[in-house]
């Protein structure tokens, strides 16, 4: 699928783009593998596990979502883009909001504008479920990004290129989640709760890519894929890390839900179930062409009225479960 392609991965430094990189090196074959980001020393450090010498498809351009003629440059003659670049700190998207427009937004619109130009061939944007009823300024701009992505398949004109969007949850042990801060407070004895009510989603990084690989093999154009992953109460993560900590209840922080959501009842009359995944369809999308994606798949559509939210989904983990996960997760190697 990959093999002798020209593969671009914007905030290629991060966690997803470096577990991202590394799957890639290990399975296939590309031509050139771009990592485009802004921190010159993540870069510098990324370099000296995929080094140039060692794989020579690897390529690291500096350059930053929001400069429009830097991406026009870095994305000739690319086949594939993976936008994985973002602002996804929730009270830094609250406390600087033009910041956050600026990379989720505008970054997204530039991303469409330069793969359009380019004639990339697929382009594969990463959400979030806090893109759906968004109650805080980062899920708003995923939103926006979302819909941009979606809205661009009727931008492309002629041009053969498929863009689609992968949505999912808390990915366990990424920089900046709930897991390793709970580790470092594990230290003090005292574990901070928001709320001992809330829920989430839960997926590992590794699912998260497989997740990306599968869309770029299937993707049609214009769809939101959406994984069936287990919920996990906050509660548990903390018991799992620390069972013997102090649980401090000091509230739901600016722009936090209490549970969230992958799947809205109102986009569930475009919606296909399949055995491991759903697939939110454009709302333009026919009967006739629902039914023969089901046909080709073997998916079925969502009863009206369906919703995946994390408080109500019928996979939980349990505190073992999550103890062997973040276990997993934090003993494996950045790179």
């Amino acid at each position: 699928m990959l093999n002798n392609r020209d593969i671009l991965i914007t905030g290629g430094t991060g966690s997803f783009g470096k577990r991202m990189v590394k799957t890639i090196l290990e399975r296939y074959k590309p031509n050139r593998l771009i990592v485009f980001s802004r921190d010159e020393l993540k870069q510098f450090e990324m370099a000296q596990h995929f080094s140039e010498q060692e794989h020579p498809c690897m390529r690291y351009f500096i350059g930053d979502v929001r400069d429009q003629q830097r991406l026009y440059e870095a994305f000739t003659h690319v086949d594939v883009v993976i936008h994985a670049a973002a602002l996804k700190q929730v009270p830094v998207a609250e406390y600087n909001p033009f910041e956050a427009i600026l990379t989720n937004v505008i970054g997204a619109q530039n991303v469409i504008r330069a793969a359009i130009h380019h004639k990339v061939k697929k382009v594969v944007a990463l959400s979030t479920d806090k893109a759906v009823g968004p109650v805080n300024l980062y899920g708003a701009t995923k939103l926006c990004s979302d819909k941009l992505f979606i809205a661009s398949q009727a931008m492309r004109g002629n041009e053969e290129i498929l863009i689609s969007v992968v949505r999912y949850g808390n990915v366990v042990g990424s920089r900046g989640s709930v897991v390793p801060f709970f580790c470092k407070m594990k230290k003090t004895g005292v574990i901070p709760i928001t709320d001992e009510r809330m829920t989430r989603f839960s997926i590992s990084l590794q699912d998260g890519v497989a997740l990306v690989m599968k869309t770029l093999d299937i993707m049609r154009g214009g769809e939101i894929f959406v994984p069936k992953i287990p919920s996990y109460h906050i509660l548990d993560v903390a018991k799992a890390i620390a069972p013997d900590a102090r649980i401090d209840n000091v509230g739901i922080r600016p722009g936090e839900k209490l549970h969230e959501m992958m799947i809205p009842a109102d986009d569930s009359r475009h919606t296909i179930e399949f055995d491991d995944y759903y697939m939110i369809l454009p709302s333009t999308t026919s009967m006739e062409e629902k039914e023969t994606i089901m046909g080709e798949r073997g998916g079925k559509l969502c009863e009206d009225g369906f919703s995946y939210a994390s408080d109500t989904n019928n996979d939980w983990l349990t505190v073992e479960q999550l103890r062997e996960i973040v276990e997993k997760e934090t003993s494996l190697p950045e790179y």
